[in-house]
């Protein structure tokens, strides 16, 4: 890995991932002039497609040295992992090489996310306050469990679940139809081998990013993100319906309480696992009246948290990521716009459940001349003809900046209502926890 302390001139990288963070990411480190050669993993999407130049090579584990090769040939100098399962599946391990960095943390330390049980025994011997619970690999001793506990709980598939795999118990009966959706009907597939079943937390929650190079930590501003799929937290859990950035709810004495009881503890944790942590480390916590408690981690930038947070961010991305990656954070400053960033998702009907593809949309040409506002392309292709057509079930990440929140929500609100396809649905009560339009508590 590079021993410089100063980001490269110039310098070639190559983006994984198709989603509304990784257009985010894409288009910010194009805006660098450090940027060199740019490449994304296919498939890809419009909006990256755009920006990067597409590489032919299978994005497939059992060919790795097929990818090594490209980044050899084409001189790649930073690869950028934007989604969970490539790092769960060892690409930063892979990739990495003397002069060349990778933004992401190893497969050992993506296991934070990737096996929510294996989270928890660090955050048991780091003694990192997080909710109680029990884990289970027996489907007979889950459901044991489950009928002594009468008060709601919370059930988790241990493994990767695309943010879907927890599920919010109100009674015993729920509880055991939880387990057996995870255990028994398989709906996540491998991810619920392993089952973990956990107190139910009350409080505001909040999404907090850590840039960590190894050493060194930068906090960037919390985030509220938005999982159920209506409006006033109703509904199944999404991967999320909408984010704003920066949430009050947490407050300068919070945040060094974050910094000091939850982040640093985890990575020195993780040190001790031998584990040199190096790309984004995101903590999904729960504030509760005995203070921040962690509800999960994630081993990258939160999709559509990141689509708010990269709107707000005015300094270069490429520096930021390859300083980052490369183990030189102190070097990097860091500045970001002082208004709030609303992201709004408009999702396919029926999402998170069955939903239809190919769908033309329309009226996007227009949203993206509107000021202070971005259209992030996320499930969406473009056919022969050059129109764009749904093709996933969150399609579109319209985020705005405003000088409140109230007023970037209803910027891109209203840049929705100008985008149309069939069944297209989104929430536009982003951010009323704190807007007084409802009760400001969310249980998870």
């Amino acid at each position: 890995m590079s021993k410089s302390k100063k980001c490269p001139a110039k310098i070639n990288v190559l983006i994984f991932g198709n989603g509304g963070r990784e257009h985010a990411l894409a288009k910010k480190l194009a805006e660098s002039d450090r940027l060199g050669d740019f490449y994304t993993t296919q498939p890809g999407n419009p909006g990256i497609d755009a920006l990067a130049q597409p590489v032919d090579v299978p994005y497939d584990i059992k060919q790795a040295y097929r990818m090594q090769q490209f980044c050899d040939h084409h001189n790649i100098g930073m690869v950028v992992i934007g989604p969970e399962d490539p790092l769960a599946d060892g690409w930063a391990d892979i990739l990495a090489k003397d002069d060349r960095v990778v933004f992401g943390p190893t497969k050992a330390g993506a296991q934070l996310e990737s096996s929510k049980a294996w989270a928890k025994q660090i955050m048991r011997q780091a003694a990192i306050h997080t909710a109680e619970s029990r884990t289970f690999v027996s489907l007979s001793a889950a459901e044991e469990y489950a009928r002594t506990r009468d008060e709601p709980v919370v059930v988790k598939a241990s493994g990767l679940a695309k943010g879907k795999g927890v599920i919010l118990c109100n009674t015993p009966e729920e509880t055991l139809d939880a387990i057996d959706r995870i255990m028994r009907r398989r709906e996540f597939g491998s991810a619920g081998d392993t089952l973990i079943i956990e107190e139910r937390l009350q409080g505001q929650e909040v999404s907090i990013f850590a840039l960590v190079d190894g050493r060194n930590i930068w906090l960037l501003d919390p985030c509220q993100d938005h999982k159920q799929a209506y409006e006033h937290d109703k509904g199944p859990n999404t991967g999320g319906m909408g984010a704003y950035c920066p949430t009050p709810v947490v407050d300068r004495e919070v945040m060094t309480e974050i910094q000091r009881d939850i982040i640093v503890p985890t990575v020195d944790a993780l040190r001790k696992e031998g584990i040199e942590y190096r790309g984004v480390l995101y903590a999904g916590l729960m504030l509760t009246p005995g203070g921040p408690k962690v509800l999960e981690y994630n081993v990258r930038f939160g999709d559509p948290e990141c689509q708010a947070l990269l709107t707000r961010l005015r300094c270069d991305l490429v520096d930021v990521l390859w300083s980052t990656a490369s183990g030189n954070l102190e070097n990097c400053d860091i500045e970001v716009d002082p208004r709030v960033a609303c992201c709004v998702v408009m999702a396919s009907d029926g999402y998170p459940g069955k939903y239809e593809t190919g769908h033309l949309i329309t009226g996007i040409e227009q949203a993206e001349l509107e000021k202070d506002a971005t259209v992030y392309f996320a499930g969406v292709k473009k056919n022969a003809a050059g129109e764009y057509l749904t093709n996933g079930g969150r399609v579109l990440s319209v985020t705005a900046l405003g000088n409140s929140l109230e007023e970037a929500r209803d910027k891109a609100n209203d840049i929705c209502g100008k985008i149309h396809f069939k069944g297209a649905h989104w929430r536009k009560d982003i951010g009323w926890r704190v807007l007084n339009t409802g009760s400001g508590v969310a249980n998870t």
